[in-house]
């Protein structure tokens, strides 16, 4: 339902990426899913997420390429986060085999973050081995 837009090359618009396909914006209500433009600093990633990232290009999308993290890196930022829609999707990317709680926790134990926020985060991603 949502997606966050970094644009790399041009950060002064995430704003005009609210604006334009935010949420209640008539591309929302049109299409029923919107963008949150952000920047590098909106999400915590972990050291070496750029290394692992994946990139997406088609012949629709006009030489644009969208560069997403890798999924256990997007999880650990989650895991970091910790709101309930956050946790919800890790949980739904672990029971569907997509990410594996161990390399949650290594990832997360490599997120540059404070030290009582990584513990936290390092729980929950032990706490999904159980499920």
């Amino acid at each position: 339902m949502e997606a966050d837009l970094y644009p790399l090359r041009k950060p002064e618009m995430a704003d005009l990426i609210d604006g334009s396909i935010g949420q209640e914006s008539p591309f929302h209500s049109t299409f029923g899913y919107y963008a949150d433009g952000v920047d590098e600093t909106t999400a915590k990633l972990p050291v070496a997420w750029k290394e692992r990232a994946v990139r997406y290009t088609s012949a629709n999308t006009g030489g644009a390429i969208a560069i997403a993290p890798e999924i256990h890196d997007l999880a650990a930022s989650k895991l970091v986060a910790g709101r309930d829609k956050d946790l919800e999707w890790v949980g739904a990317a672990v029971r569907a085999g997509l990410a594996d709680p161990a390399i949650l926790a290594q990832r997360v134990a490599e997120t540059p973050v404070d030290e009582t926020v990584k513990a936290l985060a390092i729980q929950r991603a032990e706490q999904l081995k159980s499920r």
